[in-house]
């Protein structure tokens, strides 16, 4: 029997997402930051075996948003309500019921899929802790099942994948075997630049940067690829920063990034950095637009 099915990976920001996805698939396909809101976009990861293919879907956190790109990035969360078979809900240990929990929590009354809660960090709080925890919750939802777990060390994660196949229903193989993932060479670039200047910067900048992958050119006999591309900030100001003096802070991003990316692609990789200001575009829905932060329809 072969099982399939699309997970939903949901929560608030920075409760650990990204980080669970790149867990469960054994590869970093999601970058992941201390500061919140690092997702912007849906990612798509693949764990494949013999008896089944789970596609797990990681999105950004589910908050109180005001501003048009948090507008975006709560309504693709929300969005994939309607279009899995299971919805795995993290949340943060020790915390009590945060506000933006409920928020998720009273929406899930409206759907009939079932939720697997996940309480995550639990490898930075005392056990006593977790079980009045998993009450609170147990008394707001009728969860599939709750189970503490944490995914940076990997503690119980393997419980939540056993769960994940009991529930999942028969179904086909979506992907290829060696696929882990939908997202281009080039969101993925894009990505791991982001994830540099958002561990390197500081106040608003990572918020108010999008960053554009212009050209990704792979020449195999040399095992290279040629890697264009351009930062976007919102003012003048923030394009300082981000050069910093005489180029250090592009220096050091583009040097972390590469890196990076000689990893995941098992490639040298020669990349280019350029800084553009686009005046105030995170409240521009063309510019949104252009930078892959607009709803499909």
């Amino acid at each position: 029997m072969f099982k399939s099915g699309f997970i939903g990976i949901i929560g608030r920001p920075n409760v650990g997402k990204s980080t669970l996805l790149n867990a469960i698939i054994g590869e970093k396909i999601a970058i992941t930051a201390y500061k919140p809101q690092t997702t912007r976009n849906r990612i798509l990861g693949i764990k494949n075996s013999e008896n089944g293919q789970l596609i797990f879907i990681d999105t950004p956190g589910i908050h109180k948003a005001t501003t048009p790109l948090n507008q975006f990035m709560v309504a693709t969360a929300m969005n994939t309500f309607r279009s899995t078979d299971i919805l795995l809900m993290l949340v943060e240990a020790p915390e009590s019921v945060h506000r933006d929990d409920q928020l998720i929590i009273d929406a899930l009354h409206s759907i009939r899929l079932p939720v697997i809660l996940l309480i995550n960090k639990i490898d930075l709080v005392r056990k006593s802790t977790i079980l009045p925890l998993i009450d609170q919750f147990q008394r707001l939802f009728s969860f599939a099942e709750i189970i503490p777990a944490s995914a940076l060390t990997g503690d119980g994660i393997s419980v939540v994948i056993d769960q994940i196949w009991k529930i999942l229903p028969e179904g086909p193989k979506y992907f290829p075997d060696e696929m882990m993932t939908d997202r281009s060479e080039r969101f993925i670039a894009a990505e791991i630049i982001r994830e540099k200047i958002i561990l390197l910067a500081h106040q608003e900048i990572p918020y108010t940067t999008a960053v554009v992958v212009d050209s990704f050119k792979e020449d195999e006999k040399k095992n290279l690829i040629r890697v264009q591309a351009t930062i976007n900030v919102a003012k003048d100001s923030q394009k300082g920063i981000i050069i910093g003096k005489k180029g250090s802070m592009l220096r050091e991003i583009g040097t972390r990034a590469r890196l990076e990316m000689e990893k995941f692609f098992a490639a040298r990789i020669y990349l280019e950095l350029f800084v553009r200001v686009k005046k105030d575009w995170p409240h521009d829905p063309r510019m949104l637009g252009e930078f892959g932060y607009a709803e499909k329809t």
